[in-house]
């Protein structure tokens, strides 16, 4: 009987040892889950961070892709707009040559040069014959013709251009009006 009471408290004993070590594991256990959740917040936050700088960084490259166009943009524009002085010279040149096969010649230029500046965009806008419109047109002058109507373009005195559908220089113009 002794032995079975040896026995219990030995058992007793190592339960209490268990219990203890058991108690030991559940805590270590409870702040390993502690800091496991602290670096997986850590984590996200950071992730959360490389999100937004990856966002930034895309803004900004579209930003600068838009800047750059724009930059291209305008510079061809201003490139466009003094060779729209050589266009009028070439007409210029064709309207007061009278050799015709010179004439034929500057004429050939003149074509493939508009050519050239229409597949970059420019487009000349119709004025002889249209309704004023200030958007397009600048009256230089103004006749008083009972035949036509009033506020038509009688007479296109500069040829005006659109490119890319913005008015890079309006036509000069001669109106009706009563």
């Amino acid at each position: 009987m002794e032995n079975i009471i040896k026995d219990k408290e030995g058992n007793n004993e190592r339960e209490k040892q268990e219990s203890k070590e058991i108690k030991k594991l559940e805590e270590k256990i409870k702040k390993l889950e502690e800091e496991l959740k602290k670096y997986k917040e850590l984590s996200e936050e950071r992730l959360n961070t490389i999100k937004y700088l990856q966002a930034d960084f895309d803004n900004y490259r579209k930003r600068f892709e838009k800047e750059k166009e724009q930059i291209i943009n305008l510079a061809n524009e201003n490139l466009i707009q003094e060779l729209i002085i050589i266009l009028d010279d070439l007409e210029s040149s064709i309207q007061q040559i009278k050799n015709e096969e010179d004439k034929k010649g500057i004429e050939l230029l003149y074509k493939k040069f508009m050519k050239v500046l229409e597949n970059k965009g420019l487009k000349q806008i119709k004025a002889l014959g249209e309704k004023f419109n200030p958007e397009f047109h600048e009256v230089l002058c103004k006749e008083n013709k009972e035949n036509e109507d009033e506020d038509k373009v009688i007479e296109e005195i500069q040829k005006g251009y659109v490119l890319n559908s913005k008015v890079v220089r309006t036509s000069k113009v001669k109106i009706n009006k009563k």
